[in-house]
């Protein structure tokens, strides 16, 4: 992981012949693992903050959850994983501002989701950390990658590796994939998850490879694929008129996000993968931006995806893929190092909003 922490976290520059000036500037290799330290730098240059904590309106606890589970993930017993969360706690509830409101107003950052701390038993073979079921740690707020049923989780948008430094760049980008010829109805790139029984995966690759060229695969299965290539994957969904956009290992994809920036209409699957995700974020009325098939009916051969997709007007795909493109300055992690121009209301500043908002809410029903 250490070559993604330069730039504070952005990762290494993406530096290409093929690009324009405007890739050249603003894309860095940014793995998603690396949200907690984008984020920790961001808040480090955040224009509000205090020096005195005891009259802050929220608290921001640095602590690198994914990544400090990460390190004990595979072959480690569940008292090495639970460890740091252990210590973290029992250092916090020591200190004077957690007493404030026994730590509702902290908060974290997770590059994982939020069932990866969230382990029911203490059997070797069960996944993640205890974390989020210390009793303690339940007053929290932890801004993840993919939230669950639990109110004290809240989804922020996974990185991509689109960092502009001002909002000229972004208006840029938005007017280059307004411009952009299309010639894809839809475009898939991932793997088919074959260790999965009924994969939805499954199906929307046979769909696509029988689509008689609507359609363009990237499989992420093949040898030599480039499927970690920001580059390659932007040249794809921004051919692309909507980018299917189905489970893999949890609900919701990096993908996602990645086909918004690319003004590619997302199709989902199952309502978890946005809808109930990422309300910080995107439109509640989500047939504005994005078109949902049920995985149940696709797999049962009630519906096929380009018959779907043909039927959608002409009209409707202008206006949901300029809603998508307005989403763009939401969904990005602006790059503030230079300190000069800035891109507001970015996917940090909204979870920053939305923080003191929820901390704000919190506060008055202790009244």
């Amino acid at each position: 992981m250490c070559e993604y922490v330069q730039n504070s976290g952005f990762g290494p520059r993406i530096i290409s012949s093929e690009a324009s000036g405007l890739w050249n500037s603003n894309w860095f290799w940014t793995n998603q693992f690396m949200l907690e330290v984008i984020f920790h730098d961001r808040m480090k240059k955040y224009k509000c903050l205090t020096n005195d904590s005891l009259v802050a309106s929220a608290i921001f606890v640095p602590y690198y959850a994914g990544l400090d589970l990460r390190r004990y993930l595979w072959g480690f017993n569940t008292s090495m994983r639970d460890s740091s969360g252990f210590d973290l706690i029992n250092w916090l509830k020591q200190k004077p501002q957690w007493k404030t409101m026994w730590g509702k107003d902290h908060f974290l950052v997770s590059s994982r989701i939020a069932r990866d701390f969230r382990r029911k038993s203490d059997r070797k073979s069960d996944w993640g950390s205890n974390f989020r079921f210390l009793p303690e740690s339940k007053n929290l707020s932890m801004l993840t990658i993919e939230s669950g049923p639990w109110e004290n989780d809240i989804a922020v948008p996974y990185p991509t590796s689109f960092h502009p430094s001002s909002d000229d760049q972004v208006l840029q980008w938005q007017n280059l994939m307004r411009t952009q010829n299309r010639p894809y109805l839809f475009s898939f790139a991932g793997a088919s998850r074959t260790r999965q029984k009924n994969s939805t995966r499954k199906e929307i690759i046979r769909h696509c490879q029988s689509s008689n060229k609507l359609c363009k695969l990237l499989d992420c299965n093949s040898v030599g694929h480039e499927c970690d290539d920001p580059l390659k994957l932007m040249n794809l969904f921004r051919s692309s008129i909507f980018c299917l956009q189905p489970p893999g290992d949890s609900l919701t994809r990096r993908s996602t996000f990645d086909s918004i920036l690319a003004g590619c209409i997302p199709v989902f699957f199952h309502p978890g993968s946005a809808y109930t995700q990422y309300l910080w974020y995107l439109p509640k009325n989500y047939s504005n931006y994005s078109v949902f098939i049920s995985a149940t009916d696709l797999k049962l051969g009630k519906v096929r995806i380009e018959e779907k997709l043909v039927t959608v007007s002409k009209d409707e795909v202008t206006s949901m893929r300029e809603e998508v493109i307005r989403l763009i300055p939401r969904i990005i992690y602006g790059d503030r190092r230079s300190g000069v121009e800035s891109v507001e209301d970015d996917a940090f500043d909204l979870a920053i909003k939305g923080v003191l908002k929820r901390v704000d809410r919190l506060r008055g029903s202790d009244l």
